[in-house]
Order: C-alpha cells, then sequence, then structure tokens
C-alpha cells in the first residue's frame, strides 16, 4: 500500500455536507451581529476598547460595611469571615456604628470602647488599616482594625466568641 492512500481525505456524507451548509449559513447570519465588521482590526485595538474594571460598590448598612471590610482585610491578608464578624458586631453593638461603651474599665480610664466592634482608640490607631478612615466610628475602618487585632491576638475574628 503507498503511503499517499492514507492521507486522502475521507468523503462526506449528506448529512455531513447538510451541518457544514447549516453551520455555514448561520455564521453568515451571526457575524454582523457579533461585530464582524470589524474583524480586520488589529487586536491591540480590541484591548484598548474593552470595558474597563468597575470598582464594587458597597451597600451603606451593615451587610455592605462588613463586605467592603473582608474586601479591605482579602487585600491586607487578615482572616475573618461574615459570619464572625456579624455574630462579634450584634454581641459587641447591635448593629450601631455610632456605639459607645461609658461605664466600663476603658471609660473609666478615659479611652471608652467606640463603634460597631467595641474598640477602644490606642488599639484602633495601632491596627488600623492602611485604606481605610482614621475615624473609629467609620463603619468600614472599626471593622477592619478590629479584626486586624483579633487576627494578632487570636489569630482570626472567627476564634473571638466573647468580650475581648
Amino acid at each position: 500500500m503507498s503511503a499517499t492512500g492514507t492521507y486522502r481525505r475521507r468523503k462526506s456524507t449528506p448529512l455531513t455536507r447538510g451541518f457544514i451548509a447549516v453551520g455555514t449559513g448561520a455564521a453568515a447570519l451571526l457575524l454582523p451581529l457579533l461585530g464582524a465588521h470589524t474583524a480586520s482590526a488589529a487586536p491591540a485595538q480590541f484591548a484598548a476598547t474593552a470595558p474597563a474594571a468597575q470598582s464594587a460598590t458597597y451597600t451603606n448598612d451593615l451587610d455592605g460595611w462588613i463586605k467592603e471590610s473582608l474586601a479591605v482585610m482579602a487585600e491586607h491578608n487578615i482572616p475573618g469571615s461574615y459570619d464572625s464578624i456579624h455574630r462579634n458586631i450584634m454581641r459587641e453593638s447591635s448593629g450601631n456604628p455610632r456605639a459607645i461603651n461609658n461605664w466600663d474599665s476603658n471609660a473609666a480610664a478615659g479611652t471608652p470602647s467606640k463603634g460597631l466592634l467595641q474598640i477602644i482608640d490606642p488599639t484602633f490607631r495601632a491596627y488600623h488599616v492602611p485604606g481605610t478612615s482614621m475615624d473609629s466610628y467609620d463603619p468600614v475602618a472599626n471593622i477592619t482594625a478590629a479584626c486586624n487585632y483579633a487576627a494578632a491576638r487570636y489569630g482570626s475574628i472567627d476564634n473571638v466568641f466573647g468580650a475581648y
């Protein structure tokens, strides 16, 4: 047997020819819809016209503050989960970002616990995370600094089940 016979193209069947015809017709109909008129453009031009990545937006409520804090924490490798942050916020402030404790030992010493996770100002400043507000009442800054503190002290906010 000659070597040329093994490379011979197989004969197509009527069914195969039908698929090719239908496929070609469908492509002819869809190409204008898919922007085939710009097919001659260089690939670099497509990259330049690609939509820019949009930054995430968060709601201005407890859910949004926790999610935004988690995004900042991820950027800084600070561990923590939504459920643990929420659990601790509900215990510490019932979700009130303006909460302040004026009666405990910290308050008696002149540094009351503040915000969603009831952090005192010296701890807030020590564990503040860049990119967040320097206001300890700011919900995202408060959560992120408190979680940074909890990570340093307990390994993660996930390990905090009581006052810290």
